[in-house]
């Protein structure tokens, strides 16, 4: 697991390896959900699998510790690198992220609907990137680019 502040610790991150499907979690442990739906889809198109959590900038992680070694633990056992960063605007965060490790798709819990959603403000950074959201009850959505011709 990766924690990383702000930057990605001035860390190179290999852009060389093949597409990423990216899972984003929160520190929840039903997130697992996401990770796994993530796998299928990685292993469907060949894909790595990554999985991303941006986390609030604070001084007591306590509260958090067992959801992010947990959602650690179900990762390593997809195969996949966990990173954490810790960033005031989690769209922001995960958006560069994205960017800079090749993510073809990213995975993702449901949209709760709000204007200041992650979604959202991930959606208005990177409308390029198709997006996969999990419900609580497992139902998968995925919003797929359309490009229009003309």
């Amino acid at each position: 697991m990766r924690l990383t502040h702000g930057e990605f610790g001035g860390e190179k991150m290999d852009t060389e390896k093949r597409a990423v499907v990216l899972a984003c979690v929160t520190m929840q442990f039903e997130c697992d959900r996401i990770i796994k739906v993530a796998k299928q889809i990685a292993d469907d198109t060949d894909c790595e699998l990554r999985v991303l959590s941006v986390l609030e900038p604070t001084h007591d992680y306590t509260e958090a510790a067992y959801q992010i070694e947990y959602l650690n633990l179900v990762s390593k056992k997809f195969g996949a690198d966990m990173t954490v960063l810790f960033d005031k605007n989690p769209d922001c965060a995960a958006a560069d992220f994205a960017e800079k490790c090749g993510a073809q798709r990213i995975v993702t819990g449901l949209h709760d609907g709000g204007e200041k959603s992650f979604l959202v403000g991930f959606n208005r950074l990177k409308p390029e990137i198709p997006l996969t959201m999990v419900a609580k009850d497992n139902m998968v959505y995925s919003m797929d680019v359309c490009k229009v011709c003309s």
